[in-house]
């Protein structure tokens, strides 16, 4: 599909369905410049890829999430048979609306997810952790390789969120598979839509069920929560669910494996975190501007010409934020930028869960994992190596996030 849109100043970057060259690409839509013209499949859109700009442009009420904004939408050039459409039209949750409809929807997820009930379940994070831990020794036992994605960064954020939403654990396979298919560009699209709709009606039972029989669970919470405006739908406790756990999970996987793979690139760095010389709270902050586990966030739509370093977003244009460009800014981070390096002088303040009224509400959840499950790794197994050189390591085919294929690793070097 190619849909002709307003003239583009430049280059346009197409971004790569098959992810074959993340750090190449990523500079390529830098080097466009600090609104850069993009291709995601076909469809054309402007990418963010300015600290500054960015922190400013998500404040900003003239960009906003609603679908109906979008030109290139509303004139029917993108249907649902554009394979990202489940990223823009994602039914009804804060995450697709604006203003104070969103604030109503955020405020009930807030009492939901409050601090409190995050520190509450630390000594379940740290028994799961402990349990993949078990299970990952049992696979590597002599010397063989073992899947460090498969059997401990990718079950531990879906057993957590799983927890927190009251869903049965026999059914977070289901969930982690059908996720995967989800995102994957390989994915045939009336496969994605129709996964979709099972997800719908997953969400839904489980609502209903939580509706007629509440639990101390998140489900129950948003079910329940009282403040803020009129109570949520089903409709928008569905929306709001389906979004948090396609959201939360993929991001602490990519936390986790990111973080491990940075560390063991860096083996001097390293050493200074196993001494006891730079904590783990660092190396997670370095992680996350340095490797984002978000590559590019989709999208927001311009309801008036918008000025953007030297550029213009026209009125109705789709706008998306390139998180890995900008945790990649030389003017935000320093001429070295494109280094990993947890002893930078300065704090390191970078953007990767948003800005503004839509930041990621589950960011200090996924803090909260990669801070129990990083340290107890490496105290475990403190010659974890990987067991392929770094370069052979491969993306899946995923545009909007940084997921590894696998991460092969022998725990005892």
């Amino acid at each position: 599909m190619t849909c002709p849109h307003a003239a583009a100043a430049g280059a346009t970057v197409v971004v790569d369905p098959m992810v074959r060259d993340l750090d190449g690409e990523t500079a390529r839509i830098r080097a466009a410049g600090p609104l850069a013209r993009v291709e995601l499949l076909g469809v054309p859109a402007w990418a963010v890829t300015r600290h500054a700009d960015a922190r400013r442009l998500l404040v900003d009420p003239r960009l906003v999430k609603d679908l109906n904004a979008w030109d290139l939408w509303t004139s029917g050039a993108v249907t649902h048979a554009w394979p990202l459409i489940g990223m823009v039209d994602a039914g009804r949750s804060m995450f697709t609306v604006d203003g104070e409809e969103h604030r109503r929807l955020r405020t009930k997820t807030s009492q939901a997810l409050t601090p409190r009930r995050l520190e509450a379940i630390r000594p379940d994070i740290e028994k799961f952790t402990a349990e993949l831990l078990d299970a990952l020794e049992e696979g590597g036992r002599d010397g063989a390789v073992v899947d460090l994605k498969a059997v401990f960064a990718q079950p531990l954020p879906m057993r957590v969120v799983g927890m927190l939403m009251g869903v049965d654990p026999e059914a977070n396979t289901m969930l982690t598979r059908q996720y995967k298919k989800f995102f994957s560009m390989l994915t045939p699209q009336e496969e994605r839509l129709a996964l979709l709709a099972e997800l719908d009606v997953f969400y839904t039972d489980l609502v209903r069920a939580k509706t007629a029989l509440p639990t101390d669970d998140l489900t129950s919470g948003l079910i329940l929560a009282d403040e803020g405006g009129e109570p949520l739908t089903e409709e928008e406790v569905v929306g709001n669910l389906k979004a948090m756990v396609a959201a939360g999970h993929e991001t602490t996987i990519g936390l986790v494996l990111n973080a491990v793979r940075a560390l063991l690139s860096h083996p001097d760095q390293l050493r200074k975190v196993l001494a006891g010389e730079v904590s783990w709270e660092t190396v997670i902050e370095e992680t996350l501007r340095f490797d984002t586990p978000t590559t590019h966030l989709l999208m927001r739509f311009a309801t008036e010409d918008v000025e953007v370093g030297g550029g213009v977003i026209a009125k109705g244009e789709g706008v998306v934020i390139s998180y890995r460009a900008i945790g990649r800014d030389p003017e935000q981070h320093g001429p070295d930028a494109d280094a990993f390096d947890i002893t930078r002088p300065t704090p390191i303040r970078h953007m990767t869960f948003g800005h503004g009224p839509h930041i990621c509400p589950g960011a200090a959840l996924s803090r909260i994992e990669a801070g129990i499950a990083l340290p107890a790794l490496f105290a475990r197994f403190p010659d974890l190596a990987l067991a392929v050189p770094d370069a052979e390591l491969r993306n899946l085919p995923v545009m909007t996030q940084n997921d590894l294929e696998s991460f092969p690793v022998r725990l005892h070097g």
